[in-house]
């Protein structure tokens, strides 16, 4: 059997807090392999891993047991990625980071990708610049003995924001970039899933509230899929789809299947999500070797949880990694690196050259002078004593002349004969006494200053009572750009649910008042 999952980890190093929160913090080794293990899949295939190489670490790439792929971003740091993760038993042969075959290095790699001319060179590279998809292909075994090609396309497809429409565009030629290649690697013989985050649900079963949302089939993500996905009981003709759901293959009609809920919105205490993220199957594979497909929603650590699949098939591993394996990257191949590598080394221009050094004479020249003519001005020693010239120290300890002096015959009383003797009995009293007036004073003056700042600081006020369970709000700021952007309001604390759960929150809104 062959077991492969997919998870949106929201974060590579982010759901370790919550898979592992007994260990220390540098344990990062074995929190991934605590989260590897708990998957239990041969291989594991991360979306939105948000890493760049420049802060990947060896304990998050190279675990015992497994090897690893990673996608990065290109333009943005903590921003997308993608990662890959396959046991040894199940090594792929080749790997390719990329749809287009412009981050191909030809060693390795996969292969296959189909006619792109409708796209420019320029929109392949920005589509491949996210780090969004990671491919490997991996020798397989059927239960009849036959040797087949399988290729794993681990997406994390792009999210439209309904405020820029530019990234809906972005996300439609993704997808369509995603299809041509799929469609190219079927058309070579190989077998092929597409696993991982699509960012879009497809049916209204998949979505919470599909029913209030307008147009709901017309959106374009769902209509692409429409064009991708068949399902079991369509017959083998021209209206056939290359691929299958294979969630909805086992589960056609199973209601509140979703994978992914608001974290904001406390959404997934009541279950209140939609449905992403996927392990699609081309048709012929989905019917002959699928014989489960399931989520995870008890695995916490992210907004989104782990789907997966088990196929009738044994993984034939390959008998060395592919070049792109994490574990062949300089800084994690043992071998030290040079100082060298990270310098560039600069060709001045002799023109250049000459001018510094002249500026720099120029500039040494004005700095003597400066330092003559500060040394011109200084006061010279026989102008000390001059009414112009510095004072002696000792002539601010002076007497004064015009104050009147006492005569040095003149006897003062000393203090012990003008005061009466005590008895050691007065003198632990008045010790006493004096105790009790300076601790009166300073609990006195201590009660003034409390006050004080209690009246100047009111402290914050009462939260509101929501009008529909009459609990106490939650403050929250408005984050979207707008005459709004960055007030605070009040709704009600509940967790986001279905509006006939009477346990969800209620629809209380009140905007706070300018402090």
């Amino acid at each position: 059997m062959l077991r492969v999952v997919s998870w949106n980890i929201n974060g590579i190093r982010s759901p370790l807090q919550g898979t592992v929160y007994e260990e220390p913090s540098n344990c990062a080794a074995m929190a991934m392999g605590r989260i590897l293990d708990k998957l239990d899949a041969d291989i594991v295939c991360l979306q939105e891993t948000k890493v760049t190489r420049d802060v990947l670490t060896e304990p998050l790439a190279i675990i015992e047991g497994y090897n690893s792929y990673f996608s990065f971003s290109r333009n943005r740091s903590g921003y997308s990625g993608v990662a890959t993760f396959c046991k040894d038993s199940a090594t792929p042969m080749a790997a390719e980071e990329g749809l287009s075959g412009l981050l191909a290095t030809h060693n390795g790699d996969v292969g296959c990708y189909g006619n792109m001319d409708e796209f420019t060179q320029e929109e392949l590279r920005a589509l491949d610049s996210e780090g969004r998809a990671l491919l490997t292909q991996h020798k397989i075994r059927t239960w009849e003995g036959k040797q087949k090609t399988l290729t794993l396309i681990n997406v994390y497809c792009p999210h439209a924001d309904a405020g820029k429409p530019e990234r809906l565009t972005f996300k439609m030629r993704f997808y369509r970039l995603l299809q041509i290649r799929a469609e190219a690697l079927l058309a070579a013989g190989s077998h092929v899933i597409i696993l991982g985050d699509l960012n879009t649900a497809h049916c209204p079963i998949d979505h919470w509230d599909a029913v209030n949302l307008e147009c709901f089939e017309e959106d374009p993500g769902r209509k692409w899929m429409d064009g991708l996905l068949s399902n079991l009981g369509c017959q083998a003709g021209s209206h056939v789809r290359p691929f299958i759901d294979s969630y909805r293959c086992f589960q056609p009609k199973q209601e509140g299947a979703f994978t992914c809920w608001s974290a904001v919105s406390g959404a997934r205490h009541l279950n209140y999500g939609s449905r992403l993220d996927y392990v699609l199957g081309d048709r012929t594979l989905v019917i002959d070797t699928f014989q489960d497909s399931f989520l995870l929603p008890e695995v916490m650590g992210s907004d989104h949880c782990p789907v997966g699949a088990v196929l009738s098939v044994s993984s034939v591993p390959a008998k060395q990694c592919p070049p792109l394996c994490t574990r062949f990257l300089p800084e994690f191949a043992g071998t030290q690196l040079k100082i060298l590598r990270f310098l560039v080394h600069h060709k001045q221009d002799p023109v250049f050259k000459q001018s510094v050094l002249r500026l720099s004479k120029q500039t040494q020249v004005k700095m003597h002078q400066n330092k003559a003519r500060v040394r011109s001005t200084r006061l010279r020693p026989n102008q000390t004593g001059s009414s112009r010239g510095q004072k002696s120290l000792t002539s601010y300890f002076q007497p004064s002349s015009n104050r009147p002096q006492a005569s040095p015959n003149l006897e003062l009383p000393s203090m012990g004969a003008l005061m009466t003797p005590k008895t050691p009995e007065e003198e632990v009293m008045a010790k006493v006494v004096e105790g009790q007036v300076g601790a009166s004073e300073a609990k006195d003056e201590k009660e003034v200053q409390t006050s004080f700042w209690k009246s100047l600081l009111g402290g914050p006020l009462p939260m509101p009572l929501c009008g529909g369970h009459r609990e106490p709000c939650v403050m929250r700021t408005v984050k979207k750009p707008g005459p709004n952007l960055g007030r605070h309001f009040y709704m009600c604390a509940r967790p986001r649910g279905p509006p006939t759960d009477p346990s969800s929150r209620c629809n209380f809104f009140l905007w706070s008042r300018p402090s």
